[in-house]
């Protein structure tokens, strides 16, 4: 008996200094990683709260395991230069109408939340007219999710506090759709509770991060480790093995970094930034190999990791968020990461050269359209096809920020340029609400760009698919008037306006970073134009064709309304120190991520 009890007290003894040993390796891990913003200083490598319970895809035995991980960077962040500018004190009066403003925009933020509280708690959208539910985004509740830092930023505590207890019962174990597309779920899902935790601090929503965030890491389970872009869950839910597919668009695969990292700096797990660092190295590896070096074509291909071998090139619609996360994971992460900024200034130098135009207009405007270049075999045959997104508005905002953070004063201005071209769109167009999709006449010298009548209606002729020799003076005019043509644009293949927040996006950042004071206008046309036009009994509506005097209404109203447009237009009107661009970076559905910044 006394040999078992001494026994049994130095295997006590020994225990206890084991498990000593184990908290304070942990404890001083945690407090280095502190140090450059990895995770909070009172957090743990399991998040916020000391959650220790793995998540359901956390659980599940992965296919095809990660035999050596990438480690999260280290070292000080440096202090980047500063991207807003300094904003002299406004008046009385102008004070009064910027609240004024910014309250018209939170009215119109609370009139569509009510309805979609009353009416679609917990799915993903309200239908605005019908008041009926969609579940196009998993079921998971997107509209909630993706309004979760726009009701704190606007300060509505209370519906703050009742949309994070709803979002805590969310399960991300099963969908209710057949096929997740993962790059929507990542930057809806995975954005917004990364970004309402920054914001807010609640450990309930950096839980529901890592729980998303481990959902998506399954979707990386496969043999190359590159993801399952449009993803079968309950497939792999059941275990099944998983094979990258070969054609994928450039943005769904190359749009993970922002939210990836982020997490991995939270929770102190590096395996989230080990999955996006493998996508970006090959990037890298093929940037300067593709038909027009610098830049990646719009198709890639995830099973073989080529991602350099189709023809069509653009920042626009497919391929958007890859060129726009370069700049921003720089600013993330305190340029921890070089290649970020590399990759960024090489597609950039592609891009000025190839992609932009400036459109011939009647004003003489010097502003810029992207378009979309297709190239063969090299940079030696290239041609452009002039055609203006407003999915590509974005384009002048990610310019002048990554301008501000290289300091290339060339970018600043040419986004500004970019964004100057949207703001033309918008005040062109019949209802003041740019379309979704048009074709300008380029201007054959970018310095020298006078208006033209004859030829913009011989493009516009063209461009129906009419030949010149059998149209007269009148025709002419007839088929613009029926086409309802504004002058500058040659053809409008989609009237439809849905309710974009990309317009918006760069003139709030062209005004933070060059306090241009007609910004302020141009904003507010374009919400009095948009919202008149999209209002109805419940909420707002995306748009059937923006050219007629009353558009058909489609009964539709992506999250993004609420998460992004209304986000934008509601900080626009704010001050200058409300979600500060040298504090925070937002990811492409604008949710603002805490940037890393030196102590």
């Amino acid at each position: 008996m006394l040999l078992f009890s001494r026994r049994r007290v130095w295997a006590l003894i020994l225990t206890g200094l084991i498990f000593f040993f184990l908290i304070s390796f942990r404890r001083l891990n945690s407090a280095a990683l502190s140090s450059v913003g990895l995770y909070p200083k009172n957090g743990s490598p399991h998040g916020a709260g000391g959650d220790s319970l793995a998540s359901y895809w956390a659980r599940i035995k992965p296919h095809y395991p990660v035999d050596s991980m990438r480690p999260l960077p280290t070292g000080s962040p440096s202090a980047l230069p500063p991207v807003q500018t300094t904003f002299a004190p406004e008046s009385a009066t102008d004070r009064s109408l910027r609240l004024d403003r910014q309250a018209a925009v939170k009215d119109a933020f609370l009139r569509c939340w009510k309805s979609y509280r009353q009416k679609a708690w917990m799915s993903d959208e309200l239908a605005p007219i019908s008041g009926h539910r969609k579940g196009h985004f998993g079921g998971w509740g997107a509209t909630l999710v993706d309004s979760l830092d726009t009701l704190w930023i606007m300060g509505l505590r209370e519906q703050f506090d009742e949309a994070v207890a709803a979002a805590a019962s969310i399960s991300f174990e099963t969908t209710t759709i057949k096929e997740v597309n993962v790059f929507e779920t990542n930057i809806r899902y995975l954005g917004g509770f990364l970004a309402a935790y920054d914001l807010s601090g609640d450990a309930r929503l950096l839980k529901k991060a890592r729980e998303v965030g481990d959902m998506l890491y399954a979707a990386f389970d496969t043999p190359n480790r590159m993801p399952m872009t449009r993803w079968d869950l309950h497939a792999a839910s059941r275990g099944q093995m998983q094979v990258a597919h070969e054609h994928v668009l450039l943005a769904e695969i190359g749009t993970f970094s922002l939210e990836f990292i982020r997490l991995s700096l939270l929770t102190g797990d590096p395996k989230w930034f080990d999955a996006v660092q493998r996508i970006m190295e090959a990037f890298q590896e093929q940037q300067q190999t593709s038909h027009l070096p610098g830049m990646w074509p719009v198709v890639v291909n995830a099973r073989k990791m080529e991602f350099d071998k189709h023809t069509d090139y653009t920042l626009n619609a497919m391929a958007d968020s890859l060129y726009e996360y370069l700049p921003k994971t720089h600013a993330l992460v305190g340029g921890l990461l070089p290649m970020y900024r590399e990759m960024y200034e090489a597609s950039m130098d592609t891009a000025i050269r190839y992609n932009f135009f400036r459109p011939m207009v009647p004003d003489g405007n010097d502003i810029l359209i992207s378009g979309m270049i297709s190239a063969k075999s090299d940079n030696s045959h290239t041609k452009l096809r002039p055609e203006g997104q407003h999915l590509g508005c974005y384009t002048g905002g990610m310019l002048a920020l990554g301008g501000k953070l290289i300091q290339n004063q060339t970018h600043v201005g040419t986004g500004e340029k970019l964004m100057d071209g949207c703001v033309w769109a918008y005040q062109a167009a019949p209802l003041g609400i740019m379309p979704e999709l048009f074709y300008a006449l380029p201007c054959k010298s970018t310095e020298q760009c006078a208006w033209d009548e004859k030829l913009w209606v011989q493009e516009v002729i063209d461009m129906a698919g009419l030949n010149n020799l059998d149209v007269d003076s009148a025709d002419a005019e007839a088929l613009i008037a029926k086409k309802r043509l504004p002058k500058g644009y040659t053809h409008i293949p989609d009237a439809r306006y849905i309710l974009r927040p990309e317009a918006i996006e760069s003139v709030f950042v062209l005004y933070r970073i060059t306090g241009r004071q007609d910004l302020i206008e141009s904003a507010w046309k374009m919400f009095e134009a948009i919202d008149q036009n999209t209002r109805t009994e419940l909420a707002n509506s995306a748009l059937g064709n923006v050219l007629e005097d009353k558009p058909p209404m489609s009964d539709s109203m992506e999250s993004f309304w609420l998460g992004e447009t209304l986000k934008y237009f509601y900080l626009m009107f704010s001050e200058p120190d409300l979600i500060s661009l040298d504090e925070y970076v937002f990811n492409t559905e604008a949710h603002p991520l805490k940037r890393l910044l030196p102590t």
